[in-house]
């Protein structure tokens, strides 16, 4: 059974940083294929960046410049470091694994506020 568990989420002024982990564990799998996502209260779950094909990364248009995903391959963590916070990137993060026999995997989300 595979298993995501977030952390590193907190609260933050405008122009702080933080940074998400994301410890995959359990089952078989390839941590290039995890990626972060944001989801805000009456909005849909989006795309925050992830690994595109090659292992490159990708990024939201939003955060382009200012966040950067990265990997530990002997920890199976997938970090996401946040720099240059803006309010609007206030939201639940979640990381999710791309399961090719099945529905993705989800971890439970980490909460970051941005306050102005």
């Amino acid at each position: 059974q595979v298993q995501l568990v977030e952390s590193g989420g907190g609260s933050v002024q405008a122009g702080g940083s933080l940074r998400l982990s994301c410890a995959a564990s359990g089952g078989t799998f390839s941590i290039n294929a995890i990626g972060w996502y944001r989801q805000v209260p009456g909005k849909q779950r989006e795309l925050v960046a992830d690994f595109g094909s090659g292992g490159s990364a990708n990024y939201a248009d939003s955060v382009k410049g200012r966040f950067s995903i990265s990997r530990d391959n002997a920890k199976n963590t997938v970090y996401l470091q946040m720099n240059s916070l803006k309010p609007e990137d206030t939201a639940v993060y979640y990381c999710k694994l791309l399961n090719l026999g099945g529905p993705p995997y989800w971890g439970q989300g980490t909460q970051v506020t941005v306050s102005s």
